[in-house]
């Protein structure tokens, strides 16, 4: 029987400046200790039992966000990190408040960022040996699949689809998605109101999967989506990207995560979250299929963060923007029969 508890509670134009300079360096950034081998280089389950073991998991896809039961043992991921030295973590460097490039210090901050040293404090012995790799939000799984990154650690939804692809830890966040929008504009949130209206959501988002499966009217898919012609107009690399074309008067609405969203609204006080969230999400911390040890480590790690450094981060980063949240969700572990 899985062992779950009761999940926690949902809790100007001028700053275009800020969002533009977030999104100029949305490129992938280079690690600053040097090239590091690649990472979860060591032993793990051949291709074709990392495929089947997901395709068991995603064909009974009740509860997604079960994961494997927390261990602070070692392992041959676990051993090639320490080899090496440094986890190599895929972060966000353009998400207000949870992974974003401080202009005044040019260091990566935020709720996932300090999650990322956490992990590498309990593997490493430090919070700072840790290489944090900014990935756009539609590299996140192929990242992971093209080893170069240990884990993702970038506001990344746990569901059915994703659980053929990558192995998720337990649940540290619960959000939904919702619509972002002008304080002005006649759009009331996730309804008919965006009958006509354009919007934008980002590439490999489960915002994009929504509105693909009920659009209300909206248009909301470039022309050559998924190809070399994509013109990156209304579906784009970066959720951020969307903030500056809805501050630019390129498009009318953003589809996107409330918790996102929030923050995207602390950047511009001419938006507003329109609406309730229309989904229930939950964020987790990705690995490559087959890297058990390493998704066991990082829910021991989980165990303790949620017993008190989560809710100091939330207080940090947070709280302001994105009050009510009383804590974060209970952790929902598979049996080892499923494991």
């Amino acid at each position: 029987m899985d062992e779950r508890g009761t999940r926690g509670g949902r809790g100007g134009r001028g700053a275009l400046g800020l969002a533009c300079l977030l999104v100029a360096a949305s490129a992938l950034v280079p690690p600053r200790h040097g090239p590091a081998p690649a990472p979860g280089a060591g032993p793990a389950r051949a291709p074709a039992a990392e495929a089947a073991a997901a395709e068991g998991a995603a064909e009974d896809c009740t509860d997604p966000e079960a994961s494997l039961p927390p261990s602070a043992a070692d392992g041959p991921t676990i051993a090639a990190i320490r080899a090496r030295g440094k986890l190599v973590v895929g972060v966000d460097q353009n998400s207000y408040r949870w992974g974003y490039r401080n202009p005044a210090t040019g260091t990566l901050e935020g709720f996932d960022i300090d999650l990322a040293r956490a992990v590498a404090a309990d593997i490493l012995g430090s919070p700072d040996a840790v290489i944090l790799r900014a990935v756009p939000t539609n590299q996140r799984i192929a990242a992971l699949e093209g080893r170069k990154v240990d884990l993702v650690v970038r506001t990344m939804t746990i569901n059915c689809a994703r659980i053929r692809q990558v192995a998720f830890s337990t649940a540290y966040f619960e959000t939904g998605q919702q619509v972002l929008a002008a304080k002005d504009s006649p759009i009331t949130g996730y309804d008919t109101s965006l009958a006509g209206k354009r919007v934008c959501s980002a590439e490999g988002s489960t915002a994009y999967e929504a509105l693909e499966r009920r659009s209300y009217g909206a248009i909301h898919r470039d022309e050559h989506d998924g190809t070399p012609r994509d013109a990156d107009r209304y579906t784009v690399p970066n959720q951020l990207d969307c903030l500056v074309r809805l501050q630019a008067g390129e498009v009318d609405a953003v589809v996107t995560d409330s918790a996102l969203a929030a923050g995207q609204a602390a950047q511009d006080p001419a938006v507003e979250l329109k609406g309730t969230p229309f989904t229930t999400e939950y964020y987790g911390v990705a690995a490559r299929l087959g890297h058990d040890d390493l998704v066991r480590r990082v829910n021991h790690v989980l165990v303790a963060y949620r017993a008190g450094p989560w809710a100091r981060a939330y207080e940090k980063w947070l709280k302001a923007d994105l009050p009510g949240i009383s804590g974060p969700p209970a952790p929902l572990y598979r049996t080892e029969a499923s494991s």
